[in-house]
């Protein structure tokens, strides 16, 4: 076994063990060292977004105090729901290396096929997303645009 997937697969196993989340595990390499690790605590801190993946970028950023994790890979025990394969992807993660697949996850009682056919169909029977104010909520963006000393992320 892979021994970064075995460190993830042992954050997930211990997690089954604590009932803190999901049986979850994520570790983050950059230069062939972990230098962020995580486990699913949706539970243990009431936190739906608090996924292995989620935390182990957390975790990361913090170790190496960046919000960019160029150069880095992250192992994880599960596919990634949608959630975390955007803040992988946000955090500029360029390759993930899982081991079960999302029906995997979903034969066990984990449902993200939703968030899927939501992305692709706009479902709003799962979601109501409307516009509104955007005359005055365009007008810090465009404030924001003329900025000299932002930084973008």
């Amino acid at each position: 076994m892979n021994k970064f997937m075995e460190k993830a697969n042992d954050l997930a196993e211990k997690n089954l063990k604590t009932n803190a989340g999901g049986p979850f595990g994520a570790c983050i390499v950059k230069d062939n060292k972990i230098v962020g690790k995580g486990n699913n605590t949706v539970l243990k801190d009431n936190d739906p977004t608090a996924h292995a993946e989620i935390n182990a970028i957390r975790d990361a950023c913090k170790k190496l105090n960046t919000y960019d994790l160029s150069g880095c890979t992250i192992y994880t025990t599960c596919y990634p729901c949608p959630m975390c394969l955007s803040a992988i992807i946000w955090a500029n993660i360029d390759k993930v290396y899982y081991g079960n697949t999302k029906e995997d996850a979903e034969d066990i009682g984990f449902r993200d096929d939703f968030i899927y056919d939501y992305i692709k169909n706009m479902d709003n029977d799962v979601l109501k997303l409307k516009c509104i104010d955007r005359a005055k909520t365009i007008k810090i963006f465009n404030e924001y645009k003329e900025k000299d000393d932002k930084t973008i992320y």
